[in-house]
């Protein structure tokens, strides 16, 4: 996926060139311990699969001059069950952290074929059922009032799509 969207981008040959000079780095996150990452923009994706280890040893490689951008989805954690993600876990640590912002996104932001906004809606229609059984479904929808390009997605209401962080 991550070579997909940056072909979409650009065309592969401008993007092979920017990988064969170091201006694009694409590694993984393994390799980043004992690094420090000075002028650069540093994107950690699908973070939702990220350990509360790694997690903090991502976020402690930013350099001088640099800023990370951290994104996943909850929704689609695959980590084993006693295995807490670092995506859910930084948010309750950094939260009231200056300079550190977190931007929610929900059905209204997908970019894809229109019934996956209708897959999300009826997913969190039945994670909130699930959740509360007998409570009235109409209406409810899970990150309600949390949206991109609003100053509530810096609520302290849980977590409910992609998020980023930015140093």
């Amino acid at each position: 996926p991550l070579y997909d969207a940056l072909f979409d981008m650009m065309d592969m040959e401008r993007a092979n060139r920017l990988i064969d000079r170091g201006d694009i780095e694409i590694a993984p996150l393994a390799f980043m311990r004992g690094r420090t990452l000075n002028d650069s923009f540093v994107i950690l994706d699908e973070a939702q699969n990220a350990t509360a280890e790694q997690m903090k040893m991502f976020l402690t490689r930013l350099g001088f001059h640099s800023k990370a951008v951290v994104t996943g989805d909850i929704t689609q954690i695959d980590l084993p069950s006693d295995r807490v993600s670092g995506l859910i876990e930084v948010r309750n640590i950094l939260q009231d952290i200056a300079g550190i912002e977190f931007v929610y996104f929900d059905e209204r932001d997908v970019v894809r074929h229109r019934l996956v906004q209708e897959i999300i809606k009826a997913y969190d229609r039945h994670s909130v059922a699930s959740a509360h059984p007998g409570s009235p479904r109409k209406g409810e929808h899970l990150g309600k009032g949390q949206h991109s390009d609003s100053k509530a997605a810096r609520s302290s209401s849980p977590p409910k799509g992609s998020w980023g962080q930015s140093h």
